[in-house]
């Protein structure tokens, strides 16, 4: 599995993966201004994929006619370009969608800089990154965030995360569009007309081709919010399923019928991750492959970042819990055989073996994976399962209180619990089969390897619109390490799934909060994101959250609405609540 070189950059990018400008000398290109086409640049810019000596710069710049267009680059120490350290000149093409991705090399570690975009004409507006630290640090913070629904709701918590002025990157964790179409009844659309937030009539249906989904970027990348906070970081990146379609796995998806004339999946795919690769600024990682994009950033002797694809390159099929009703309700034992399965995997072996080489050789105080769904456990009594599968949620609430009753009495050893109700509690499944959860013996090969290894292991996950904090425990019931998740921009959590009222929701948190033995925090109803910090003394998640998505008039917090923390070394590995 080779990674690319010079050579390899340019070939790669002629297979359709974004044309990649490679840039490895001081002294660039001289720009020829001598094309005087009008040229637009109508998406801003964005920078991503940061490294000790180079980052990806990204732009669309449309000429007036013509099908390619070239454009200059720079980029300097300073916001008034008198000290430019790095220049030359890429191709804009229709054959890519007029975007532009230049891989700047040659830079200085842990440095921040400025770069833009011209032609005869025009210029860019200015963007701001930084490379990656080398050697011995002190502090890292990155901003976490995923599920960006834009007929949900206004991008606010992009707009607060682009006022900070302390972060080394932001990591979007997927889902950073939605294939759906804007009209009222779709996903979490209802209100679409009334933001103002509905796709233009060409685009506003499910995304099935290429143009469709260049489109799709193209409008998410035109709200205000975004553009500026693309501008003034860089981004790391991964895909989730709705970048193709809602339940992706390696051959198919929950959203994708070819009955229903959505064609061949394999198509679809490719189409949707060529899109991806064309408007995001990630530089491609494997000779020939649009479909792989686990990857490793290394900030100095403190964090290796291991951005894994948990969705496409090697996922099987998500379990489903009605293939294991029958008369006599769950077939428990045929499950469990399924979802512990060695075979089953959510990987594939040509990662996992990736990501067990990156822990081994990784010398950060800590090893963090960055990727798109939950890891810890979260196993729920079956009574709850069976009325969620079901959507028989009438009376979810009510079970839900006495279920966490009962749970609070057998925490205190209540010795009037009848076997009856024991039982209750017993029987329990993991709540999300589409997570870890479902793929649980590839789960154990990843916490076996961090526990060989004595590593700090650190999850990030995305995903399911809610805010989360695990304790990571191996099958035998070790800590292993924890896992901080982070609430949606935009797209309605757990409180609209389960038609849960306001005056509902604490008191359904305070009862998963107790029924699931691993959850230390949640949070199933605000919108936000997460900033993690890591020091050689701990790594910290701060929890930040908008009052409303609703209204461009909203209000956020100042101080974390929640906090938790682990320390490094063997038997320090488990969460830590910190006062907001």
């Amino acid at each position: 599995m080779a990674r690319l070189t010079r050579r390899d950059f340019l070939k790669a990018s002629a297979l359709g993966m974004g044309a990649v400008a490679v840039s490895t000398g001081l002294a660039g290109c001289v720009f020829d201004s001598s094309d005087k086409r009008s040229v637009e640049f109508t998406h801003g810019v964005a920078s991503g994929d940061p490294l000790q000596d180079s980052v990806i710069l990204w732009t669309r710049a449309v000429p007036d006619r013509g099908t390619s267009v070239d454009v200059g680059w720079e980029i300097a120490r300073d916001a008034e370009f008198d000290e430019i350290v790095h220049s030359g000149t890429a191709e804009a093409s229709a054959e890519h969608d007029y975007t532009v991705k230049v891989d700047a090399r040659g830079l200085s570690d842990g440095q921040r800089y400025f770069y833009r975009f011209r032609s005869a004409n025009s210029t860019s507006p200015v963007g701001t990154t930084r490379t990656l630290p080398e050697g011995s640090i002190d502090q890292v913070k990155l901003a976490v965030v995923s599920c960006s629904n834009y007929p949900a709701g206004y991008f606010n918590v992009y707009r607060e995360i682009a006022t900070r002025q302390d972060l080394d990157a932001l990591v979007h964790l997927g889902d950073y569009i939605y294939e759906y179409s804007s009209e009222a009844d779709s996903y979490a659309a209802a209100d679409a007309e009334a933001l103002g937030r509905t796709f233009p009539e060409a685009n506003n249906r499910e995304l099935i081709t290429l143009q469709d989904y260049r489109q799709r970027y193209g409008i998410y990348r035109k709200d205000d919010d975004l553009q500026e906070l693309h501008r003034v970081m860089p981004f790391i990146v991964v895909w989730d399923d709705h970048e193709v379609t809602n339940d992706t796995w390696r051959e198919g998806a929950e959203n994708h019928n070819p009955e229903l004339g959505e064609g061949d999946f394999g198509e679809r795919k490719m189409a949707a991750l060529r899109a991806f690769f064309e408007w995001m600024p990630i530089r491609p990682v494997i000779q020939g492959s649009n479909e792989t994009i686990y990857r490793s950033f290394r900030f100095g002797d403190l964090v290796d970042l291991h951005m894994l694809d948990t969705r496409i390159i090697g996922r099987d099929q998500q379990l489903d819990y009605m293939n294991y009703l029958g008369e006599g309700g769950l077939d428990v034992d045929a499950f469990r055989a399924a979802v512990g399965d060695s075979n089953r995997t959510l990987l594939g072996a040509e990662q996992r073996l990736w990501l067990q080489s990156a822990l081994a050789q990784g010398t950060g105080t800590w090893q963090v994976l960055g990727q798109q769904v939950l890891m810890g456990r979260m196993n729920l009594p079956a009574e709850l399962l069976m009325a969620i599968a079901t959507q028989n949620l009438e009376n979810l609430p009510a079970s839900l209180a006495d279920l966490a009753t009962l749970k609070a009495r057998a925490l205190q050893d209540d010795p009037t619990l009848t076997e009856q109700e024991l039982a209750r509690l017993e029987l329990a499944a993991p709540y999300n089969l589409d997570a870890w959860d479902g793929y649980q013996h590839e789960r154990e090969v990843v916490l076996a390897t961090a526990r060989q290894l004595d590593r700090n292991l650190v999850v990030l996950a995305g995903d399911t619109h809610n805010a989360w904090a695990n304790n990571l425990r191996d099958i035998e019931g070790r800590q292993i390490g924890v896992e901080f998740a982070t609430a949606s921009v935009t797209s309605p959590g757990l409180e609209g799934y389960l038609g849960l009222p306001a005056e509902m929701i604490p008191q359904a948190e305070q009862g998963i909060g107790l029924l699931v033995d691993d959850l230390d925090y949640l949070d199933i109803s605000q919108r936000g994101y997460m900033l993690v910090t890591f020091t050689p003394e701990h790594a910290r998640a701060d929890w930040y959250f908008v009052d409303t998505v609703k209204s461009r008039d909203y209000g956020a917090d100042q101080q974390p609405s929640a906090s938790r923390q682990v320390l490094p070394g063997e038997g320090q590995r488990s969460l830590q609540l910190l006062s907001s």
